[in-house]
């Protein structure tokens, strides 16, 4: 019976990895799995304990199934939080990270902000919170790749 339970709990923790993407938080390792993969990055500045767009579009676009799906395929997700609680608080080394980010990618310190980067990091384009769909959020970045129609 124990081994069932096992076995069935593996199992939905496989499943479920299936259509996640993963949140990478340090960019050189974007950048060489954006080299691996040939895929854009999508950078998000966020406040994920205060910031009320942020956790908008977190809810909206980047944790739905349908953007998950398509987004595991297609970018290579890079995630900045600037929480403000302390119970939230981001290991040190973590948070200087994510400060050497905002220098570089975004000084006006706007929340939400997406910076969507070629596999150099060079900057492809720009936005933040829009209140569409997925489909339409999807369709909102990938108008400002190199290959977009």
């Amino acid at each position: 019976m124990k081994n069932i339970l096992l076995l069935t709990i593996i199992a939905l923790f496989s499943i479920t990895g299936l259509h996640s993407q993963e949140w990478y938080n340090d960019l050189d390792t974007a950048k060489e799995m954006a080299v691996t993969k040939d895929e854009p990055i999508i950078l998000v500045f966020q406040g994920s304990d205060w910031c009320a767009p942020c956790i908008k579009l977190d809810r909206q676009i980047w944790s739905t199934e349908e953007f998950r799906n398509y987004a595991r395929d297609h970018y290579i997700m890079l995630k900045a939080d600037f929480p403000r609680k302390s119970k939230n608080q981001l290991p040190n080394e973590q948070a200087k990270k994510n400060e050497a980010l905002a220098a570089r990618y975004n000084k006006s310190g706007y929340f939400p902000f997406v910076v969507i980067l070629d596999h150099q990091g060079e900057v492809l384009g720009e936005t933040g919170f829009k209140n569409m769909s997925p489909q339409d959020y999807i369709n909102h970045i990938n108008s400002f790749l190199p290959d977009a129609d």
